[in-house]
């Protein structure tokens, strides 16, 4: 991937209309910048087991697409796999490549003195040549749980941003001073109130919308009545397998969490 040249605008990988959605995975040629105002190139040094290096374009927020340009949102790329790409490497790398150019649009000035930050070279890392502060891409961890019942059923919210009929799992993000477990502990209690036991951890995803990290658990229905708190979830129920709402999308955390208790295995 290191010859390759990809173009972002927030969390979209902009690509021409002549490209088809299939080949996210192959950049463009870097001449195409000239198509766009006010961009900046990079290249994202390469990270063990997930990216090679990466070279970038981030084109500004306020950017108008011109008219020969579409972009593809992320979170669908994740949904995605090429015949080209089976390990999913070159998918990972535009994950870690959307989350710092994201990172790099919001850090341009020091956050403690407001001076222009510097680039680090072949690291990612800014520097404030005024007060010496270093900045690196922040990561917000969440958690996301997959609750059952002794009937085997899984709790389903309605969150108050998605798509009508649509359900997920509960999830919220670490606070200062907690341990994940606590976390999972409160978001429930304040989302749900309900309370659960057996909380394991199950598997992580960066999930740059913009800066986050999912951290995937598993847990059991200890006591409690269902009621949503009004704000940030509308509706939750336990579903069983042969009733189930509209789930996410595949690729996404919370449906390989909801797979899993599909499947069975969502204990072992």
């Amino acid at each position: 991937m290191s010859d390759k040249v990809f173009f972002f605008k927030n969390d979209l990988l902009l690509m021409p209309e002549s490209m088809d959605d299939s080949e996210f995975y192959k950049g463009v040629p870097q001449e195409l910048v000239k198509d766009f105002e006010n961009t900046e190139i990079f290249e994202i040094p390469p990270l063990e087991n997930v990216s090679a290096a990466v070279k970038t374009v981030s084109v500004l927020r306020e950017n108008a697409l011109p008219a020969n340009w579409r972009g593809i949102p992320v979170r669908q790329i994740l949904s995605m796999t090429s015949a080209d790409d089976p390990s999913g490497f070159c998918k990972n790398g535009i994950i870690r490549a959307c989350h710092i150019v994201q990172w790099r649009q919001d850090s341009v000035f020091c956050g403690r003195c407001g001076a222009k930050n510097t680039d680090v070279p072949n690291d990612v890392q800014r520097l404030c040549p005024k007060c010496g502060k270093s900045e690196f891409p922040r990561i917000c961890p969440a958690v996301i749980v997959a609750i059952t019942d002794d009937e085997n059923r899984i709790l389903l919210a309605h969150n108050d941003k998605f798509k009508a009929g649509l359900y997920s799992l509960i999830a919220g993000f670490y606070e200062a001073g907690e341990t994940l477990e606590k976390t999972v502990v409160r978001e429930i209690r304040e989302e749900v109130n309900i309370e659960v036991k057996d909380i394991l951890y199950i598997k992580s995803q960066p999930w740059p919308f913009p800066n986050s990290l999912m951290i995937g658990f598993r847990a059991r229905y200890l006591s409690g009545t269902i009621k949503p708190d009004g704000v940030e979830i509308k509706d939750a129920k336990w579903f069983t397998k042969d009733n189930l709402p509209e789930l996410p999308a595949e690729g996404s955390l919370s449906r390989f969490l909801i797979n899993r208790w599909l499947a069975g295995t969502l204990y072992d």
